[in-house]
């Protein structure tokens, strides 16, 4: 279920040799049954664009300045093609019209299969059954890839994701080195 929307400033980036800042909207998901920790985890869609950092800007007239005065400033990155860290995202164009559909008209979104309908899926195929014979779908090039799929249900997934948490690295922030 779509949730509210919330933009945010993600840093300057250069557009005609003028420093402009990017916003980039942000619509939450509130799942349902075995969704329901969407909202926890941060899980929603935008459009498919980040800023990646390069350095910090002088520009102490900007409300997003820091204490010293600077700003995030990078470049854009359009991912349109690619992959995102876990959300849905789309288009510029797409992403447009799809925030004005649910903006504060609260939108069931079916994105996240639930288990029963991987299990179906990974069934038919280890049965040799045609998906869309008995109305399933998933995409080919994946099916390809992976051969059945797998449900991993959060009591089987979650300790694994926190060891791998407790692994990584401790490492002191960076900071962004001035603009020239």
């Amino acid at each position: 279920m779509t949730a509210e929307t919330r933009t945010s400033f993600k840093g300057y980036f250069n557009s005609s040799g003028v420093a402009k800042p990017f916003h980039r909207t942000f619509l939450l998901f509130d799942g349902e049954g075995e969704t329901s920790n969407a909202r926890e985890r941060a899980i929603g869609g935008h459009r498919a664009t980040f800023l990646k950092w390069q350095c910090r800007l002088k520009k102490p007239s900007s409300r997003y300045a820091d204490d010293e005065g600077y700003v995030p400033y990078g470049r854009l990155v359009d991912y349109t093609a690619g992959r995102s860290n876990g959300c849905t995202t789309w288009s510029q164009s797409a992403s447009k019209e799809i925030i004005a559909l649910v903006e504060r008209k609260p939108t069931t979104l079916y994105i996240y299969p639930e288990s029963r309908d991987i299990n179906a899926v990974s069934k038919a195929v280890k049965n040799g059954t045609s998906l869309a014979r008995v109305g399933l779908y998933w995409n080919a090039s994946c099916l390809n890839f992976i051969g059945a799929p797998r449900f991993w249900p959060k009591k089987t997934l979650q300790p694994i994701i926190n060891e791998w948490r407790k692994s990584l690295p401790k490492r002191p922030p960076e900071a962004l080195p001035i603009c020239e």
